[in-house]
């Protein structure tokens, strides 16, 4: 139980690297007050493991191709290519027992 007293663990969501060293009550109260503000990706790790997260994520992005963005033209083209929302189908009427 020492090393969950330890300031030793960091909160890691799908935004990144959230607080470092921080006992793991601390870290587990933040993890209930993101969930209720709808963030994901949610995880407890140690420190350590929350520094090689963030490094390679860092490689990732540098070496990741850039998105090109769409001109105004291919905006409008790809409007005009895309499918439309698929519809629910309509309920059935459930059989009423008498």
């Amino acid at each position: 139980m020492s090393e969950l007293r330890e300031k030793r663990w960091s909160v890691v969501s799908e935004r990144g690297c959230e607080v470092s060293s921080v006992d793991y009550a601390e870290a587990a109260e933040l993890v209930r007050r993101l969930r209720a503000d709808k963030v994901h990706g949610l995880c407890i790790v140690s420190d350590e493991a929350a520094r090689r997260y963030n490094n390679s994520n860092n490689n990732h992005q540098q070496t990741a191709t850039p998105i090109a963005t769409p001109t105004a033209t291919q905006t409008s083209t790809a409007s005009a290519l895309t499918p439309p929302t698929k519809r629910r189908a309509p309920r059935r009427k459930s059989a009423k027992l008498s």
